[in-house]
């Protein structure tokens, strides 16, 4: 057996934020410091500088004429969104709530997509009202939206959604190919153009996104080709021409040992010639593509105050005034099938030599609640600051705070 076969996979290093003294450095304030600021823990922080820098470097290694979106699901705290509403070309919500935050952050309604599998009528009627693009995903809403558009003389501007013939491979979340709740499918959408054609509202494009959490280029490449032809192919049976074509995303960040950073080189060479296609086949269509995680996700980090050190058995547990309740996708529990550690860090003691093997768990009474499973860190104390990377996208709000009664955490942008 070689080194390499002897040696367990490590998390790819975690030195987006600085580190200044041993502690780590959030928005350019000392960790230490930052929760002084924000007032107690537990709580989770984004850095609007590596929110910025991370939009800048995507930008200079993808096409210039693709339109960059950010998917608000992956973070909607209103202070990151208005951050990123100065940032990207548009926004694509996922609900009438997303909107509202959308529009009070500044986003052009023109450049807002709404996506969604069960909008409701009274969803509709607001998105009408704001003036954005309707991502339709089935039958039902075209009814819905003739009928809105009869009742209030409002144009309904409509994307298609469609749920593609094929899947992106690799992906930790497939949201197209198969029976899916996402989208029309692929076979049915000429149909489906020919009653939004009959029903006379304004049709401007199509929306494909095959999956999410990709970290193979290779794969993204492939799904993003094969979306462009399936797009061309329904364009033939559309009611106008397409105005605009959002490729989806599925770009992938490393959450866990052995996994690399995404490679834009292969990507940003598929795109170019997806554009250079777009310009003779579809002289009309803005390309899009349609990011949130990859966005956000490492710019932020979920931050918990050890508040007691137990030792069972020989083993020792680090008991943080956080867990689960707050950070579902750190326990393993949203949709990991084999639980993994995300990257994780005694925060004010980041150059310390004395290690130790842990378990990090919360406050909850159920097995659950565990942030870091046997995870060699730097020996901490009651006191100490635990911080988990990697939480910028799917945390807060796709978390169950009210689990257990226990107090909600606070959101802060440094």
């Amino acid at each position: 057996m070689n080194e390499a076969q002897r040696t367990p996979p490590s998390h790819v290093p975690m030195d987006h934020f600085p580190v200044v003294d041993g502690e780590l450095v959030v928005g350019g304030m000392a960790l230490t410091r930052l929760a002084a600021r924000v007032g107690q823990t537990p709580f989770y922080a984004y850095d609007r500088e590596l929110l910025t820098r991370r939009v800048g470097e995507l930008r200079a290694a993808l096409p210039p004429n693709l339109k960059l979106h950010y998917a608000m699901k992956a973070n909607p705290m209103p202070a990151l969104v208005c951050h990123m509403a100065g940032l990207v070309d548009g926004i694509d919500v996922a609900s009438a709530g997303e909107l509202k935050v959308a529009l009070d952050a500044g986003a052009d309604p023109q450049q807002i997509s709404f996506a969604g599998p069960g909008k409701q009528r009274a969803e509709l009627r607001q998105a009408v009202a704001a003036g954005i693009l309707i991502n339709i995903e089935s039958f039902r809403e075209v009814g819905e939206l003739a009928a809105i558009r009869a009742e209030t003389g409002s144009e309904a501007r409509i994307a298609v959604r469609v749920n593609p013939d094929f899947e992106l491979k690799s992906s930790g979340m497939k949201m197209g190919g198969g029976a899916k709740q996402f989208g029309v499918d692929a076979e049915q959408v000429p149909a489906l153009l020919a009653a939004i054609g009959s029903a006379g509202l304004s049709f401007e494009g199509f929306h494909l996104f095959a999956g999410s959490q990709n970290l193979k280029p290779e794969a993204i490449v492939e799904a993003q080709r094969k979306s462009f032809e399936l797009a061309l192919r329904l364009a033939q049976s559309a009611p106008a021409p397409v105005r605009f074509l959002n490729l989806g995303g599925g770009f992938g960040i490393p959450y866990f040992p052995g996994e690399p950073h995404l490679d834009l080189a292969p990507i940003s060479a598929g795109l170019a010639s997806i554009a250079e296609r777009a310009a003779a086949e579809l002289p009309q269509a803005e390309l899009v593509v349609e990011l949130g995680r990859y966005l956000v996700g490492e710019a932020g980090i979920y931050v918990s105050r050890i508040v007691d050190r137990k030792i069972s058995r020989g083993h020792c547990f680090l008991v943080i005034d956080g867990g689960l309740h707050h950070h579902l996708s750190a326990s393993g529990n949203f949709g990991q099938v084999i639980r993994k550690n995300y990257p994780v860090a005694i925060g004010n003691r980041m150059t310390a030599s004395a290690r130790e093997t842990v378990s990090v768990v919360g406050p909850l009474c159920t097995p659950l609640d565990l942030l870091a499973d046997r995870m060699e860190l730097a020996r901490a104390e009651a006191g100490d600051l635990v911080v988990v990377f990697q939480s910028g996208a799917y945390g807060f709000t796709a978390s169950p705070q009210a689990f257990l009664g226990h107090p909600a955490c606070l959101e802060v942008m440094a």
